[in-house]
């Protein structure tokens, strides 16, 4: 029986459901066996028909994605994927060692790029690595947006006050006035 590596809690919250998008059947295997021995549940695509169906009906917490894939390349289902679920993390396997691939990879939103063969715990490591800086992207933005946003709202003397949307509920004292005031919960 296989012993589970621990996962950091950030990650484990974050990636259960990997898909891993490879057609070649040897690599496919190897991929799913390492990542459940990991604790992680593995769905596999062999071409972009089966990804972008497994894709749909299961969305996955993380993808694992070759290059070279029969009919559709690895970059256009990386891109389809990115524009359905753009927080779906996707990492690049493959054997293409060059900056153009890098770069087009890139461009069509995937979040990193390992070449094969590879190092099982680097691949390990990058999976966490990928997912906890996609989740922040998300998250954080989020937060640091919400944090600028203003809410304007007039006093009983008729001041207009606008003050960051993190101050919803709290209590304030009206500069005009010195009465206090309760900020809207919403505008």
């Amino acid at each position: 029986m296989a012993t589970h590596e621990p996962r950091s809690d950030m990650t484990s919250s974050i990636v259960n459901h990997i898909l891993v998008v490879e057609d070649e059947q040897d690599t496919a295997f190897f991929l799913k066996t390492l990542l459940e021995e990991h604790g992680f549940h593995v769905s596999l695509a062999k071409d972009g028909g089966q990804a972008h169906s497994s894709f749909t009906m299961h969305k996955p917490d993380f993808v694992i994605l070759d290059l070279i894939m029969p009919q559709e390349s690895g970059f256009e289902i990386c891109e389809h994927m990115k524009q359905r679920e753009s927080e779906v993390p996707i990492l690049i396997l493959t054997a293409i060692d060059l900056p153009e691939s890098r770069q087009l990879a890139s461009r069509v939103g995937a979040d990193g790029y390992l070449l094969k063969p590879f190092d099982p715990d680097e691949l390990l490591a990058l999976i966490r690595e990928i997912a906890d800086d996609v989740w922040e992207q998300e998250h954080l933005t989020d937060q640091r947006a919400q944090a600028e946003e203003r809410v304007q709202f007039f006093c009983h003397c008729g001041k207009k006050l606008r003050v960051r949307s993190k101050h919803r509920g709290r209590t304030m004292t009206c500069p005009a006035c010195n009465e206090p005031l309760i900020v809207p919960l919403h505008d």
